[in-house]
């Protein structure tokens, strides 16, 4: 009996609190978000695939990100809707299948930082060594970021996630609409202070390189467009620039506060929210901003102007 008290293969979600009126609304708004990305990030990859034109090193980056976008959703989103419908007492999941949501969910917020950061890379090079640019980016190059992107993701979500599963396991209840690490450690009764010193240590070193890839690309297209003399160029530069920004500046936020919000049980609404948010958002955005500005993005004309 102690056996099935503890280490129970079976978990209780807390889901979402939604009011019995509102149930059909929100799952409506849900339906169409996840029927929206799918659809936008799908459709962008296969113009990448099919279009001859696009198999450069920045359209080929970038589709790592739709990729993303189409697993992190497909993790959290069909789940959700199907537990919108259901009561309470029924919103139940298996131990292994929360512990593979949470790798995949992680995996998910990861790599959008890890992607963004090769992009950067890619700017970088076109913006710094514009007459080496096709030198330094050879597909050879596009295939060792993108396995460094999800590898390095895959090898600190498996530590972090390899940590919690180590816990023997004292309460049934995932506080969120879906499994994460944080809501699995905390069914633990042990010392978690090694999963927390991780966590911090995971998330601090993650932006800090995500932020500064960030900072450091957009400071030196910033200084390129202070030095040239071409309005036009500029104008696009900098609107492109400045929506790019807003999308990862969303993500962040998004990111961040639900890590904040797992310190207060008493915004516990608030955290499940910005959660869901988290995977809605930028998804629902990255398509629009990347894909169809993409036609003008500024660093092909700034690598023509150079050369």
């Amino acid at each position: 009996m102690e056996n099935e008290t503890f280490n129970s293969v079976t978990l209780q979600l807390e889901g979402l609190k939604v009011i019995e009126t509102s149930v059909y609304p929100v799952f409506l708004f849900f339906l169409f978000s996840y029927l929206f990305i799918m659809i936008l990030n799908i459709a962008i990859i296969v113009l990448v695939w099919i279009d001859k034109s696009l198999h450069q090193p920045m359209y080929l980056l970038f589709c790592n990100l739709p990729v993303n976008d189409i697993f992190g959703n497909s993790t959290v989103l069909p789940r959700l809707l199907s537990d919108l419908l259901k009561p309470q007492s029924e919103l139940i999941i298996g131990y292994y299948e929360c512990v593979v949501q949470a790798f995949c969910t992680h995996m998910f917020g990861t790599t959008s930082h890890t992607v963004l950061m090769i992009m950067a890379f890619d700017r970088y090079v076109a913006i710094c060594n514009p007459l080496r640019y096709s030198v330094i980016m050879t597909n050879r190059m596009v295939v060792k970021l993108t396995v460094s992107a999800w590898g390095s993701a895959l090898v600190l979500v498996g530590i972090l996630l390899g940590l919690t599963v180590r816990l023997s396991r004292c309460r049934t209840l995932i506080t969120n609409p879906y499994c994460d690490n944080a809501s699995l450690f905390k069914l633990s009764c042990e010392n978690v202070v090694v999963n927390n010193i991780y966590g911090l240590t995971f998330t601090v070193v993650l932006l800090t390189a995500s932020i500064g890839s960030i900072v450091l690309t957009y400071a030196r297209i910033t200084m390129v467009c202070l030095t040239s003399r071409n309005k036009s160029l500029n104008s696009k530069a900098l609107k492109t620039c400045s929506t790019h920004l807003v999308v990862y500046l969303i993500m962040l936020f998004c990111g961040i506060l639900i890590i904040v919000l797992h310190r207060f049980p008493q915004y516990s609404d608030q955290r499940k929210m910005s959660a869901i948010l988290f995977h809605i958002i930028p998804c629902s955005l990255n398509p629009i901003i990347y894909g169809v500005q993409s036609r003008s993005y500024p660093l092909t004309l700034f690598i023509s102007a150079k050369v």
